[in-house]
């Protein structure tokens, strides 16, 4: 009789190649997606040794990190060096012969970790690879999904497989009914605080609980994204009727039988009673409220009623050091409330919160409602899929009405790699997944938030309830 497995060893299970020792595999990748920022040595590696690439038709190559996103036809990427980098991204995919290359212009463009999934290239029970931290949010359908390093990259291109090091298994069940007003963001938030940026290092976590059957993939995806903020090495959720029905919706080359015999595998993908986990943590969702970073790690934050906790307060002397810091660089005082900090800059956007329902959620506060004087607030769409069926519901209207910049997708603001920057000093309500120092420009200042959150920041020129606008 076999042991019960968890659902990461049961993943691993059918895509070891080879064990090469009592911690590491050799592990077959389904999938790989590629941004001009992390790719162009591993490409280079390459050619310098007169490889090819394996499957060219494993690799998707985009567009996002570098790409100026004002809303402008075509898109023309003006920094030399930003330029460089993708038209070396386009002249690699030629080279290897990747057809699935999304530039500047490209209608299919937008940020790699919206447009995998948009394209039903994301499937449950896959091992997905790009470089790039925030892959685990593709966990959210099921799938093994991490971030690799260039060497790796390089390897994946040339065999489709990766030297992986086994990671220990963390459960995270979250019981209890998120309350209306808390978003995915919020919940995410609070596992972060409760765990800390340290709390799952070196672990894949698979969540469980009501409260993470009640969310829907898009809000899967955000919590996912964030877990990696907890030194996560990858995040998982076992697939349901939600994450099959997203999968269907999204796959167009699924269907008949192929897709019957993928939904029987799908339904494999579970736990069984009585797996091991190196680590077990139970969490009730029921009193979350709406969250916001007041420091600068993602697992500093307090609800909106409550107040900023004091360092001495954090037994562990690198939390309490981190405090110290955090609050030095945001300016701000142990037992204030962040209700009624003042900001000058809000921005809704990144891979963590840029979907079409995140959108819909802050429109719906925004309608009828105005920016307040004296703050900029961008909207920065995941994909320009989602820019489209956002736009076929009127939702730019909503948002260039309540003074909002409409812009095109890209990475944008999440780490201001291209012109999107903030000046020092400027605070900053934002939907994305890092607060860390000067992650949004030099000496500039990050709080993190769900969509409504954001809105409501826009509306009121300080961080504030939204629930006191709903």
């Amino acid at each position: 009789m076999t042991a019960p497995k968890n659902l990461y060893e049961k993943i691993l299970e059918t895509h070891t190649v080879k064990r090469l020792d009592e911690g590491t595999i050799l592990l077959y990748a389904d999938i790989h997606f590629a941004n001009e920022y992390t790719s162009p040595q591993a490409f280079s590696g390459l050619a310098q040794r007169g490889a090819p690439v394996l499957s060219p038709d494993s690799h998707l190559c985009v567009v996002d990190h570098i790409i100026p996103t004002a809303d402008v036809t075509p898109r023309v990427i003006a920094d030399p060096a930003s330029a460089k980098q993708a038209s070396t991204m386009q002249e690699n995919c030629l080279r290897f012969g990747i057809k699935a290359f999304y530039g500047p212009n490209d209608p299919g463009q937008g940020i790699e970790h919206v447009v995998m999934d948009e394209q039903g290239l994301v499937r449950p029970g896959m091992v997905v690879i790009c470089g790039d931290s925030h892959t685990t949010t593709h966990g959210a359908l099921g799938a093994l999904a991490f971030g690799i390093g260039t060497t790796e990259i390089e390897h994946i291109l040339a065999t489709q497989t990766l030297v992986y090091r086994l990671a220990r298994s963390m459960l995270i069940t979250i019981s209890g009914r998120l309350p209306a007003c808390a978003a995915a963001k919020d919940l995410a938030l609070a596992v972060l605080r409760k765990i800390s940026a340290r709390g799952a290092l070196g672990c894949v976590v698979e969540y469980a609980g009501s409260a993470v059957d009640s969310l829907s993939i898009e809000g899967r995806m955000t919590l996912c994204n964030l877990t990696v903020e907890a030194g996560a090495r990858g995040a998982l959720i076992a697939p349901d009727e939600k994450a099959e029905a997203w999968v269907e919706e999204h796959a167009e080359d699924l269907r008949g039988e192929e897709l019957e015999r993928a939904r029987g595998y799908w339904r494999t993908l579970r736990s069984d009673p009585g797996a091991h986990y190196d680590v077990r943590v139970e969490f009730d969702a029921s009193g979350i409220e709406p969250m916001v970073t007041w420091g600068t790690s993602p697992d500093q934050s307090v609800g909106i009623s409550e107040a900023i906790p004091e360092p001495g307060s954090f037994p562990d002397p690198i939390a309490r050091e981190a405090a110290c810091r955090g609050l030095r660089y945001q300016g701000l005082q142990p037992g204030m409330k962040m209700e009624g900090v003042p900001i000058q800059h809000v921005f809704i956007g990144s891979c963590t919160n840029a979907r079409l329902p995140d959108l819909q959620a802050a429109a719906a506060l925004l309608k009828g409602r105005h920016v307040a004087p004296g703050v900029r607030a961008q909207v920065v769409p995941g994909s320009m899929s989602v820019r489209r069926e956002a736009e076929a519901m009127g939702l730019d209207r909503i948002f260039k009405a309540a003074g909002f910049e409409w812009r095109k997708s890209g990475c944008s603001l999440c780490l201001a790699m291209n012109d999107d920057v903030l000046q020092p000093g400027v605070r900053c309500v934002s939907t994305t997944n890092r607060n860390f120092e000067g992650r949004q420009g030099a000496g500039s200042r990050t709080h993190l938030a769900s969509p409504q959150m954001a809105a409501a920041a826009a509306v009121a020129g300080c961080i504030t309830d939204w629930r006191k606008m709903a």
